[in-house]
C-alpha cells in the first residue's frame, strides 16, 4: 500500500469522533461511514480486511459548479481531512460505481453525496495530538 494512501486513511480515522486507538494490539477502530460495518487499520495505516478510503465528495466534482456548495463545506482539496472518512470497500465502490458516476448535476447523486458529508462532519473532530503523524 502507497504511503499517501496510509497516510490519508490516518487522516481520515484520527479526525473521526467514532474511531478509537488500542494500543495493546496497536489498531484503530471504527465503523463505515455508510452502513457501520466495524472496520479496523494499523496504527501506520494499513488497512486492515475492507477498510478503504472514501472521498465523500468524489474528487471528480471539484471544480463543477453543481458540486459548489458540498466542496466549499471541506475546502478546495479533494484530500482535506473533512472529506476523507473510512468506508467498507463494498459501500464505497457502490457508491463509485452509482452517485459518484453520475455526477453532481444528477440531484439523487447530490442528495446522498451531502447526507454522507452531514454524517462525516458530524463526526468530525480536531485531529489528535497524539503524536503518531498529526
Amino acid at each position: 500500500m502507497r504511503a499517501a494512501l496510509r497516510r490519508r486513511l490516518l487522516q481520515a480515522v484520527r479526525t473521526d469522533a467514532l474511531a478509537s486507538f488500542a494500543p495493546a494490539d496497536g489498531v484503530w477502530r471504527t465503523r463505515c461511514l455508510h452502513c457501520r460495518r466495524a472496520l479496523a487499520l494499523r496504527e501506520d495505516g494499513t488497512a486492515i480486511g475492507s477498510a478503504s478510503l472514501e472521498h465523500v465528495v468524489p474528487s471528480a466534482w471539484f471544480g463543477r459548479r453543481a458540486a459548489a456548495a458540498l466542496t466549499a463545506q471541506v475546502g478546495e482539496d479533494a484530500d482535506d481531512p473533512r472529506n476523507l472518512a473510512l468506508a467498507c470497500a463494498p459501500c464505497n465502490h457502490g457508491k463509485g460505481a452509482s452517485h459518484d458516476a453520475r455526477g453532481p448535476g444528477d440531484a439523487r447523486a447530490r442528495d446522498v453525496v451531502a447526507a454522507l458529508l452531514d454524517a462525516r462532519l458530524a463526526r468530525w473532530r480536531e485531529p489528535l495530538g497524539d503524536g503518531m503523524g498529526d
